[in-house]
């Protein structure tokens, strides 16, 4: 659609594809682990970054179905270097182990994609009792980008290399609850709205992105942080709404961008040379964009990350002692 292709100052739009952003560059020798890489957008950026020379490690809850992701994208590119670890980022334990895995397989870490995520559920606790599009989409991110963090830092000073940490968003983050992230309601049942817990999630996905690069810089790493919204796609996000989901099967690809589109800004953000030493912003359609007031709160950063931090810290004190117990 011609709205679609109006090109930003990056030189790309709307209607670019992801192979389209990555033509030419070589990402030969660089390691990235990408969440959510089964299905959607995740597995489009799987399939591009290692059709760009990347070795993938796709991060996913469903082993074989993600295997079968893999299969496919090994059978269309054989030279592509390919693997499928568990990882249910509703689960803190799985997301220990998932890290504590990576981290003793000896290979580097060049780029992390925190994609994964489940939207608009009903009100679901999770395995530790957190609100479910919260701990998936924020806490379980937050934790897996925190143990990976030494990994991504011996990396970058090793190879010299810029490491770069990418949280796919969402525009819905302007569509959070009035006070942006309920603190004192996460697990709060009255008041639930499916849709603003979901844009709460990616308010914190934009918020975590935001003040890691701003810690990652004080430090003086040669690590980014930044977050994206990858546009309106019709995947399977939508699963827990059934009317939703067959209208978009019927009328998404005439008003939606494809997976091959949705998947531009979180490859341009991950590989393109374009991206060197910027952080801390927010991007769709492969160029920067304007996140809302809240996004923007550097103080609300702040507080979400010492509360996700407490509450983490919480849950593995209650594992230690219900082990020893």
């Amino acid at each position: 659609m011609w709205f679609l292709s109006r090109k930003g100052p990056s030189g790309f739009s709307a209607s670019s594809t992801a192979e389209e952003v990555t033509e030419g560059i070589d990402g030969t020798g660089l390691t990235a682990i990408v969440t959510g890489a089964s299905s959607g957008i995740g597995s489009e950026t799987a399939r591009v970054l290692a059709l760009r020379g990347v070795r993938v490690v796709m991060a996913v809850r469903n082993v074989a179905t993600g295997r079968k992701v893999q299969e496919a994208i090994v059978k269309e590119n054989p030279t592509a270097k390919v693997d499928t670890m568990e990882l249910d980022l509703s689960s803190m334990a799985s997301v220990r182990k998932f890290a504590s895995n990576f981290n003793s397989s000896g290979l580097p870490l060049n780029i992390l994609v925190n994609n994964a995520g489940v939207m608009a559920s009903p009100f679901l606790l999770s395995k530790d009792k957190i609100e479910l599009q919260f701990a998936t989409n924020h806490v379980g991110h937050f934790l897996l980008t925190n143990l990976l963090l030494e990994t991504l830092k011996k990396t970058a000073t090793e190879s010299k290399k810029e490491g770069r940490i990418v949280n796919v968003s969402s525009r819905r983050h302007q569509f959070s609850y009035r006070e942006g992230i309920r603190f004192d309601k996460i697990n709060d049942p009255s008041g639930y709205n499916g849709l603003s817990a979901y844009g709460q999630s990616k308010l914190a996905n934009i918020l975590h992105a935001s003040e890691l690069a701003r810690q990652l810089k004080e430090e003086g790493v040669n690590i980014t942080a930044n977050s994206l919204h990858p546009g309106a796609i019709p995947t399977n996000l939508f699963r827990y709404h059934g009317l939703i989901n067959g209208f978009l099967g019927l009328v998404g690809k005439h008003v939606m961008k494809n997976v091959q589109q949705g998947a531009v800004t979180t490859c341009y953000v991950a590989l393109h040379p374009q991206m060197k030493g910027i952080s801390g912003q927010y991007f769709a359609d492969g160029n920067v964009a304007k996140a809302s007031s809240q996004a923007n709160d550097s103080e609300l950063a702040r507080k979400l990350w010492d509360f996700t931090q407490k509450l983490i810290s919480v849950l593995q004190k209650d594992d230690i002692s219900a082990s020893e117990s």
